[in-house]
């Protein structure tokens, strides 16, 4: 099977996070296993579903990992042009869900398998395919986890993103929040009789709106754009009725913060405000929904200089987050660099081009090239 054979098969399965990965993590296991490949499934306690790991070479010397999630977003926008888990190619473009985010880098990674396999490598190679990615970075702790008893300490971590095939040695820490404000309910006409979840939501609403304005005058960081840590609400939800005193109301919450500096703590003055409504009445919860660490691989960090030799692109930066930042802050270098473009994720008619994925495919070879005795 070539890389879009490959990519054909896995933008099938409809791997949407929080849901059941088994059909797509057992035919990349199979496929693994008919070429040689020492696989574990690492089940996740949902039941459900699973990471995996794989080990081309001899697993108790230090080598590369090749980290990806084999989960996707929804697909449910009506403006798709054709189905978006049934691969269409149209020219260069190849259009599906996952193409780009990142079935496209787990395709040009399978892809390159066989050549791992012929090379007789003296440093390995492994795959580690997450799941539950775009719901928070929610598999890949575990298989963090396991990595001591599966392999020697990796001497770098390469995370295929969609980065257009450029190394990315930083990205931004994420984490969000929903905070919930429980009112009580009543006539419209007897607001004194009752208290108004939506009116309480707006003092908190003002402090993220604040607090994000605050942030636009620094710390700063030129790696970045914008140069600087963000905060925004994204859904805000409440009432039934115009004439029904609204007794719930919602409001989900991101920060983005440039390294150094602390996600949570950024929002920490919205929580306050919140919990401050408390004292007139009304109930609050404070749910943590997701949250990952900063990106910052120095610059003249080996693998920093191993992944400029093989793309023969400068280092860059970004704003959006990966498991990268986990995998540094378990003790491993990190970087980022895959086919396709982040531009075209999470929305209709993703797509990524064929050149993308012949490139990344060199790449992985190259670096197999590298490894080999």
């Amino acid at each position: 099977m070539d890389v879009l054979d490959i990519l054909d098969r896995l933008v099938a399965f409809p791997s949407v996070a929080g849901k059941p990965n088994g059909d797509i993590a057992g035919w990349i296991e199979a496929y693994l296993v008919e070429h040689g490949t020492q696989v574990t499934l690492l089940p996740g306690p949902e039941g459900d579903r699973s990471n995996l790991f794989a080990t081309i070479g001899p697993a108790d010397i230090p080598g590369y990992i090749l980290s990806g999630h084999m989960d996707v977003v929804p697909a449910g926008e009506p403006q798709w042009s054709s189905s978006p888990f049934a691969l269409r190619r149209e020219g260069e473009r190849l259009y599906g869900r996952g193409t780009t985010d990142m079935k496209g880098f787990l395709a040009a990674t399978l892809a390159a398998v066989p050549h791992l396999s012929g090379l007789h490598l003296a440093r390995p190679i492994h795959l580690a395919f997450s799941y539950d990615e775009e719901i928070g970075c929610r598999g890949v702790p575990l298989l963090i986890a396991r990595l001591p008893e599966l392999c020697a300490k990796p001497l770098g971590v390469i995370v295929g993103e969609p980065s257009g095939m450029r190394a990315v040695r930083g990205h931004k820490g994420k984490t969000a929040a929903r905070v919930i404000v429980h009112g009580r309910s009543g006539h419209s006409s007897r607001p004194d009789l009752g208290l108004n979840a939506v009116h309480a939501m707006t003092d908190v609403l003002s402090t993220t709106v604040s607090e994000a304005e605050r942030l636009t005058h620094g710390p700063f960081d030129s790696s970045f754009e914008p140069p600087y840590s963000s905060l925004q609400a994204g859904v805000i939800a409440g009432g039934q009725s115009v004439n029904i005193i609204p007794d719930t109301c919602t409001l989900d919450l991101e920060a983005r913060a440039i390294p150094g500096v602390d996600p949570a703590g950024l929002l920490a003055p919205i929580k306050a405000k919140a919990e401050a409504c408390a004292s007139e009445g009304f109930q609050i919860e404070w749910t943590p929904m997701s949250a990952y660490p900063a990106l910052s691989l120095p610059r003249d960090a080996a693998l920093a200089a191993l992944l400029r030799e093989l793309t023969g692109e400068p280092l860059a930066a970004v704003s959006y987050g990966t498991e990268a930042g986990l995998y540094q802050a378990a003790g491993f270098d990190a970087i980022i660099c895959g086919p396709g473009d982040i531009g075209r994720a999470h929305k209709p008619d993703e797509y990524i081009l064929a050149s993308e994925l012949a490139a990344c495919q060199r790449m992985i070879e190259a670096l197999g090239t590298r490894c080999a005795a």
